[in-house]
């Protein structure tokens, strides 16, 4: 976690507003740290996407956080590290916290969306294969066939690792006491206990 990336984080939440938090190495921990940092001053991790394009990068969501407990313990933080906008006189790094907040990423960035994606990517490389049989010459169809069983058994065995790491993630969650919702697209969430859905607070 750079020190310039945490001052440009904490001097956006100075405004109350939501905070988008880019991490261009695509680092889930980066991210979890960034977060952890800003549920010590108010704000709570929201939401994560992939930033789109060739970048790999990732793109979080921090808001305010409502919660009298939230307020407090800024009030509290803001207190003990007066020099926290230095971006390294920062509040230690609560462990549990923090491998909750990589699992609840880990969960949005490659839950049951990514294995609908998956699910999708399967119908696409079918209708290319079956379009490349109908284009191919007879000595071609074997090859056409060999790469798409090869791409599929591929695709296969990541749609199995990431259910059995999703099953991870969510039990973990659950463990803690969060609670799955699904969100207006479709998409299972994990949040804590009397937490909501962005734009739902």
């Amino acid at each position: 976690m750079s020190k310039r990336q945490t001052r440009k984080m904490l001097q956006l939440m100075a405004s109350g507003e939501p905070v988008e938090v880019t991490s261009a190495m695509a680092s889930v921990k980066k991210l979890a740290r960034l977060a952890h940092t800003a549920q010590q001053f108010g704000y709570e991790y929201a939401d994560v996407r992939q930033g789109g394009g060739n970048s790999g990068a990732l793109k979080m969501l921090i808001v305010p956080d409502p919660a009298p407990q939230a307020r407090q313990r800024a009030a509290q933080n803001r207190a003990r590290y007066p020099n926290a906008g230095d971006g390294v006189s920062l509040p230690p790094i609560v462990p549990e916290a923090f491998e909750l907040l990589k699992a609840r990423i880990n969960f949005d960035l490659t839950g049951k969306s990514a294995e609908k994606r998956m699910g999708f990517g399967a119908l696409g490389l079918t209708v290319g294969m079956a379009i490349g049989v109908a284009r191919a010459g007879e000595d071609g169809v074997p090859f056409v066939i060999a790469s798409w069983l090869g791409l599929m058994a591929i695709l296969g065995v990541g749609f199995v690792v990431t259910r059995k790491r999703n099953a991870r993630f969510a039990a973990r969650l659950r463990a803690a006491g969060f609670a799955q919702v699904t969100d207006e697209t479709g998409r299972v969430r994990y949040l804590p206990p009397g937490g909501q859905l962005p734009g739902h607070g």
